[in-house]
């Protein structure tokens, strides 16, 4: 009795399907983004040769130490409090900006040099610059820890400034930027831009010693 063939498997088709199945990963797979830290670098000044002079009360001192002990003003503080103590700093308007104006939406304290000397608040938020520096053995939980707090202080700012003006929240005008990104709105721009420039982010980060 003669034996049977056995049936053979048309594999004809199988890159073809193998290619589609690759298509369908590659679309329906969602890869993770790295996230890192956002900062805007100022533009390069050709026209300035020499550095800005920085008044001392116009800059607000941060250090971590490898023990991650937070030291602001070269005073030891709770991180629980850092971010009151930078809204004070940046929200003070005790003087003038570049511009000879003063700071008339500012709710500090108004410390002025007169009144409180050399290490008084700063004197506008134009003029504020918050100095963050930290050692090589900082922890990296600790270094971010105090990042958020520093920017949230700046983003608190900005919220505030943003309900008093427009009635709406500063994170939902950026949302909304976000999602309108290919379709311009010249006045949420605008709106945008003015807040960020009441309470410009000026926050500087010193290289860590390397000792």
């Amino acid at each position: 009795m003669a034996k049977r063939a056995a049936p053979e498997v048309n594999a004809g088709s199988m890159a073809d399907i193998a290619f589609l199945l690759l298509i369908f990963f590659l679309v329906t797979t969602t890869i993770e983004k790295d996230k890192g830290i956002l900062r805007s670098l100022p533009p390069i000044d050709d026209s300035q040769t020499e550095p800005p002079i920085i008044k001392e009360r116009n800059l607000f001192t941060v250090l971590v130490n490898r023990d991650d002990r937070l030291l602001v003003e070269e005073e030891e503080m709770d991180i629980k409090d850092l971010r009151q103590a930078a809204i004070d700093f940046l929200d003070n308007g005790g003087g003038t900006n570049a511009a000879g104006e003063r700071c008339d939406y500012c709710k500090g304290k108004r410390l002025n040099t007169e009144q409180h000397g050399d290490r008084a608040s700063s004197d506008h938020p134009d003029k504020a610059i918050i100095t963050l520096k930290h050692d090589r053995e900082t922890s990296y939980g600790r270094y971010i820890e105090v990042q958020n707090e520093l920017v949230a202080a700046y983003n608190e700012l900005r919220e505030r400034e943003a309900q008093r003006l427009y009635n709406r929240s500063f994170a939902s005008m950026l949302e909304e930027k976000e999602k309108n990104q290919f379709s311009k709105d010249e006045k949420l721009n605008e709106q945008i831009t003015r807040i960020k420039d009441m309470f410009p982010m000026k926050l500087s980060e010193a290289e860590p010693d390397k000792n």
